[in-house]
């Protein structure tokens, strides 16, 4: 997520880390299948890929990923989320950064997979979301893939009504020189039907 007026800044003030891991404790306590982005991402991937988690938060899902063999960055921008991850897996790379300005990292630009889950996109700043997109894409190798999970509706949205409809995004995908490879419903890969409440989308970066 973005430092500049984010969405997701005015809906926590930056300090819902905590609160939010407790969440996902609670719910993996009671049975509840926590990782079902992390699943589905490594069907994508061949062994030891190198994973991008842009907006990772407490780190749940690239945490996972890295059990699952994968090398895996997060970068997310807000400090509070980012102690959480830093605390539960101390060994891996936490960046605290804008996604606007992924490029001023120094991240090298060759991950198998980009992960923007959690309604990243839907959270962004008004406006930022091209720019945000355009970086993303940048840093994939060609053939990588870019794996988005986004509310559609305010059911599946902190929100009242949703910021940004697939239309708009896949343009944005497009600009960004990638193209749609797939799209389900949920992380359990369900077919995605028009009216949908919520989409994942993989795009891909072409090979030359």
């Amino acid at each position: 997520m973005t430092g500049q007026r984010d969405r997701w800044a005015e809906l926590t003030g930056g300090q819902s880390g905590e609160e939010y891991a407790r969440r996902f404790a609670q719910l993996a306590e009671s049975g509840h299948d926590i990782h079902g982005e992390a699943t589905f991402c490594t069907a994508l991937l061949k062994p030891a890929a190198r994973v991008l988690d842009a907006g990772c938060g407490t780190g749940r899902i690239a945490i996972r990923l890295a059990e699952l063999g994968h090398h895996c960055t997060g970068v997310d921008v807000d400090p509070s989320m980012l102690a959480v991850a830093r605390r539960n897996a101390p060994s891996q790379e936490w960046l605290l950064g804008d996604l606007t300005r992924l490029d001023t990292l120094g991240l090298k630009r060759d991950f198998d997979l980009v992960l923007a889950a959690g309604n990243v996109i839907p959270l962004l700043a008004p406006g930022t979301e091209p720019v945000v997109v355009r970086q993303l894409a940048a840093a994939l190798r060609p053939g990588g893939l870019l794996v988005t999970g986004m509310g559609l509706d305010a059911a599946h949205l902190p929100l009242p009504e949703p910021p940004v409809t697939l239309t708009g995004f896949d343009h944005w995908c497009t600009q960004a020189g990638l193209t749609l490879r797939q799209r389900y419903a949920t992380w359990s890969g369900d077919p995605y039907h028009e009216g949908c409440g919520y989409a994942v989308s993989v795009h891909c970066r072409p090979a030359p």
